[in-house]
């Protein structure tokens, strides 16, 4: 199966379907704005005009859209997936969407006649440039193993069960991220009031109990003032309200997690919802009247290349 579908073209959906191109596949692209496919194109994609389109002209389609509202209208759409005739074809799906309503949309599909796998991802946009970000992969066996050489080209695999899982893996992963990076700003501000400057903290930090993903890889935007763009508060949010609603579902305590929310909710009202992920920190830093930048030459993951064009 050479031919390979890729609808939402976004940071990380771009750079994904990239790295299908670097490894060999025939690409057909779509997304909402017509311009998202031009740097694709340029490598020798073919564009779309339709999920269903996409679907006349590959074996293998993945999606990767804003969220729930999205890829159910790009499955169950007039011009979507199913329209477009699932018969033998493989759904992989690289949304952070809501368990339930997706093992929903995967059951449509296998009547349909299709397979589906679900493979959220984590990880930053300079992983999924660098093709290492990690996938929660849930699915039949049978189905993983028709669409592996894909999954290989954009990440590494996390089998988490069945197809479904996935996507709770996503919710639940994110769920910790989203604690740290709040607390994070606190942490880090309480350090430099009582005379501990950021740099320090920072390399005190790394490595011990309160070392994360967060800490070893976001701070540093908080260093540069630039709070990492390529991912918006609006996703954050819209995470958030996913997150939540599983809790909800699921009947389980939620304090520390509705407090976080509370905070990057506070963040997207005060910076606006386009302002990078680490600004639900700014809060801190504004409120208490200090700065935390660091002098440096700090990463912007964004521009980040991949191994083959260093």
């Amino acid at each position: 199966m050479r031919n390979v579908g890729f609808i939402g073209l976004g940071n990380m959906g771009r750079a994904a379907a990239r790295n299908l191109q670097r490894a060999g596949f025939d690409l057909v692209v779509h997304d909402i704005r017509r311009e998202a496919g031009t740097p694709l194109e340029e490598h020798g994609a073919v564009w779309a005009d339709s999920p269903a389109d996409v679907v006349a002209k590959t074996e293998v389609i993945f999606t990767m859209v804003f969220g729930p509202t999205q890829i159910a209208e790009v499955i169950r759409g007039e011009s979507g997936l199913i329209a477009g005739g699932m018969a033998g074809k493989v759904w992989v799906d690289m949304t952070t969407s809501e368990p339930f309503l997706m093992r929903e949309l995967g059951a449509e599909v296998v009547a349909a006649g299709g397979d589906v796998v679900d493979a959220p991802v984590t990880g930053s946009v300079d992983s999924a440039i660098r093709g290492d970000m990690i996938l929660f992969v849930g699915g039949t066996d049978a189905a993983v193993s028709r669409v592996q050489p894909m999954l290989d080209a954009v990440g590494v695999t996390r089998r988490v069960g069945g197809h479904g899982n996935g996507y709770v893996a996503k919710l639940v992963n994110n769920q910790l991220w989203f604690v740290h990076a709040a607390a994070i700003g606190e942490a880090m501000v309480t350090a430099k009031l009582a005379g501990l400057e950021p740099d320090v903290w920072w390399a005190a930090m790394k490595g011990g109990a309160a070392d994360s993903f967060v800490m070893q890889h976001d701070v540093p935007s908080i260093f540069a003032g630039h709070y990492d763009p390529s991912f918006r508060l609006a996703l954050c949010l819209k995470d958030l309200g996913l997150i939540n609603g599983l809790m909800d579902a699921v009947g389980s305590r939620s304090e520390m997690t509705d407090a976080t929310y509370a905070r990057f909710r506070e963040a997207g009202e005060r910076y606006g919802e386009n302002a990078g992920e680490m600004t639900v920190c700014k809060l801190i830093e504004d409120d208490a009247g200090v700065e935390l930048r660091v002098e440096g030459d700090w990463a912007k993951p964004w521009e980040v290349k991949h191994p083959s064009e260093r």
